[in-house]
């Protein structure tokens, strides 16, 4: 079973993705079902263990959509456990060193190509032991490890993180990256700017796929020309709050105070 996900990312189009972050199943199965496709399940920030993530991604699934989990780290134990839980497209935060990436991989994978543990027979990754092969095929081809860059040690790093075989794309945090410069919610600084670029510069060198957040007005179109392969740009809270808000202003005339959004 090839990654239909790994695949589309070796087409030109952007794949624009939603982020949920309420751990609901009916919230993504709306998403899917009404064009947006790609769902990140944000295990980082959002809600929920690896269950509630399981159900999400079944909703997902069923819609015929793809499901990413962003872990919270690179934890072996549940990248182990996600693994077996069925998920196969990944996003792992907060890497700065190809060492910590190396790690992280060799986690994703059976010996010899890494250390991950063996129960292929009777996990939901395997279909429930329905498929034969599982551990014993290429499972390069099946899994999808998304790094994220978020701190200016890892962009210090980049390039030695970017040539880590197993490495299929790179996810800028322009947040994270941010306040590691000293430049927290300033996500136009030109210092922040810079140390962007720089990661851009790199994945070209390296023929990387890179993806990043809708932010510091960078829209869908300006990040599509830069050559951004997976763009995340809407998220279930944000969504719910900014419709909250503009319905109570049309029903009652005031407007609220802005708050912050992603």
């Amino acid at each position: 079973m090839t990654s239909s996900f790994k695949q589309r990312l070796k087409t030109p189009a952007m794949i624009p993705a939603a982020w949920v972050e309420l751990g609901s199943p009916d919230i993504a199965e709306i998403l899917v079902t009404h064009g947006w496709d790609t769902i990140i399940i944000d295990g980082e920030h959002g809600r929920g263990e690896l269950e509630d993530w399981v159900n999400v991604a079944r909703a997902i699934e069923a819609c015929g959509g793809t499901a990413i989990l962003r872990l919270p780290d690179g934890n072996d134990t549940l990248i182990k456990r996600a693994l077996d839980r069925g998920f196969r497209n990944f996003i792992v935060p907060m890497v700065n060193t190809r060492a910590e990436a190396e790690q992280i991989v060799s986690a994703f994978y059976y010996p010899l190509r890494g250390h991950r543990g063996y129960a292929a027979s009777i996990v939901r990754g395997s279909n429930w032991g329905a498929r034969p092969d599982y551990g014993l095929v290429d499972s390069f081809n099946e899994i999808t490890i998304i790094i994220q860059c978020e701190h200016v040690e890892a962009v210090d790093q980049i390039d030695d993180i970017m040539a880590v075989e197993g490495v299929d794309m790179i996810f800028i945090g322009p947040n994270d990256l941010a306040a590691s410069a000293g430049h927290l919610e300033h996500l136009d600084h030109p210092e922040v700017l810079d140390l962007i670029a720089k990661v851009e510069a790199a994945a070209k060198r390296h023929d990387m796929p890179l993806a990043t957040v809708r932010s510091a007005g960078r829209d869908w179109r300006e990040l599509d020309q830069l050559g951004y392969r997976m763009v995340a740009g809407i998220f279930d809270v944000a969504m719910l709050v900014e419709s909250a808000r503009r319905n109570l202003t049309e029903a009652t005339g005031q407007i609220a105070a802005p708050v912050k959004t992603y």
